[in-house]
């Protein structure tokens, strides 16, 4: 079952996967934003492990919630507020909740996807780090055995797909053509989250 110890240690593996791959991040960045993108996800996940480490609460809805506020704050970027809209979202699928199997998270990160849709008006195809969330929340949701590794493996394929997508959001979108053959820095993060979820063996 997933619960507070282990959305703790998912956090962590998650904060030093996007460490490790800090310089990556920053120059995927460079191509076609402002290069701070490995600085502020690397300060957003830090700041969520602090306060896991700090609070007594054991409801997956205040911790998520929390998290979201903790990451916002840390990382003030449209990034930042993404991932922040997709944490509050998972609260809400989590309410009243101490622990939650896998079928249950999925279930609670497809509605925080959906918040994601709502208040920041992002789709999949537009070469954003959706296009790496949806698919592997869709393989959690379908894949019976092994569904952390499926969803790891979709979300990098949905990074890589967006080499064929056009920019349509934030400085990217300024480089219209330019910004296709280049492989968008949110989506990897979306990425490098799920490698470190599968890495965590989340069900332990």
């Amino acid at each position: 079952m997933i619960n507070k110890t282990t959305v703790v240690k998912g956090f962590q593996a998650i904060s030093e996967e996007i460490d490790a791959n800090k310089e990556q991040l920053i120059f995927l960045d460079q191509q076609n934003g402002d290069g701070d993108l490995g600085i502020s996800m690397s300060d957003g996940f830090h700041a969520v492990c602090d306060f896991l480490s700090h609070t007594e609460e054991t409801q997956l809805t205040a911790l998520f919630s929390r998290a979201g506020n903790s990451f916002n704050e840390a990382a003030p970027s449209s990034l930042g507020t993404i991932l922040s809209f997709f944490m509050k979202g998972i609260a809400k699928g989590l309410k009243g909740k101490e622990s939650c199997d896998t079928k249950e998270m999925a279930a609670a990160m497809r509605l925080g996807l959906q918040n994601v849709m709502d208040k920041a008006g992002s789709r999949v195809g537009e070469k954003t780090i959706l296009d790496a969330l949806e698919p592997a929340i869709r393989a959690l949701e379908d894949t019976q055995d092994d569904p952390w590794a499926a969803a790891a493996k979709a979300a990098l394929d949905g990074s890589e797909a967006t080499r064929q997508m056009k920019a349509v959001w934030g400085r990217a979108a300024y480089y219209g053509e330019k910004s296709l053959g280049l492989l968008d820095g949110g989506s990897y993060v979306g990425a490098l989250i799920f490698k470190a979820l599968k890495q965590t063996n989340m069900e332990v």
